[in-house]
């Protein structure tokens, strides 16, 4: 059979779903990061856009938050176990599930990127401890969120982003983001110049930057899209948090857009935070998303 018939057949057969996916939205939803007990089926789902979960967090930690010297162990929600992940997976095509690097705190110890002593011994530990979680969860990626840095911070760099490069040149993960926000954004400019390359999206904390209305939301957006790659930026609303709050987010969605930049996606934190408002914000911006209209 011709090529171009089999083709033909399969838009017959599976209609708009074929196609669905060649828009290239996608909505990356922090989860799990909280101690909340939740489950993935709690959160609304489009099936025209990619849906990417973000575990909270993976950690080179010990429990009580002392260095492991690369070596990651998974912190979040004991309900996003393997068979949870699988388990989405096989109900929506479209979901994909990262692993985020560190985070804030674990309990009251409050993390940072440390130098490691023997930095390719760091990546050594940390490729393989990753590469263990993602094969143990069935993982698409990883997300960086180192939020705390020494005054000297040239390692991070280099450990991060060979970390990312291998993961990626090995086929063990197929999606690679960062999370910056104002205090951490002068060492992600660091590993997204060196690393950009193999990071496919920039998970910006717009909420961090004191942004209280569309105005100053679209003025922080240009901004961060000069430091990085604009078409690889992503807005971002924190639920119940600071920054732009409520449904003045969605002005600033199209303020944005209106004034020449393209928005083909978004981050949420958090899952874990949307369970007390019926996800609010996750079906209105997967809306937007689709339609660039929340009615």
């Amino acid at each position: 059979m011709a090529k171009f018939q089999i083709f033909f057949l399969l838009i017959i057969t599976f209609g708009a779903s074929f196609l669905q996916f060649c828009d290239g939205k996608v909505l990356m939803e922090y989860i799990g990061a909280t101690g909340v007990s939740i489950e993935f089926t709690s959160v609304p789902i489009s099936q025209s856009i990619d849906f990417h979960f973000i575990l909270s967090f993976a950690i080179d930690a010990d429990s009580s938050g002392n260095p492991q010297n690369g070596t990651f162990s998974p912190y979040w929600s004991s309900t996003l176990t393997p068979k949870a992940v699988k388990s989405i997976k096989s109900i929506y095509s479209n979901v994909k599930v990262l692993a985020s690097l560190s985070g804030w705190s674990l309990g009251q110890k409050v993390l940072s990127w440390y130098n490691p002593h023997d930095q390719n011994l760091w990546i050594s530990n940390a490729f393989f401890s990753l590469k263990s979680i993602i094969e143990t969860y069935g993982l698409d990626g990883i997300d960086i969120d180192y939020e705390r840095f020494p005054k000297h911070h040239e390692s991070f760099a280099y450990c991060i982003g060979e970390v990312i490069a291998r993961l990626k040149k090995k086929g063990v993960i197929s999606v690679a983001t960062i999370a910056p926000f104002y205090t951490t954004v002068i060492p992600y400019i660091e590993l997204y110049t060196r690393y950009g390359d193999h990071i496919d999206y920039v998970n910006y904390q717009f909420y961090t930057d004191k942004v209280k209305t569309p105005e100053t939301y679209l003025e922080a957006f240009r901004n961060r899209t000069q430091q990085f790659d604009k078409n690889k930026v992503l807005p971002s609303y924190e639920v119940n948090g600071r920054g732009i709050q409520g449904d003045a987010f969605f002005e600033a969605l199209k303020l944005v857009e209106n004034n020449g930049f393209n928005i083909s996606g978004a981050m949420i934190f958090s899952a874990d935070a949307s369970l007390s408002n019926g996800f609010y914000y996750e079906k209105k911006t997967q809306a937007y998303l689709v339609n660039n209209s929340t009615e």
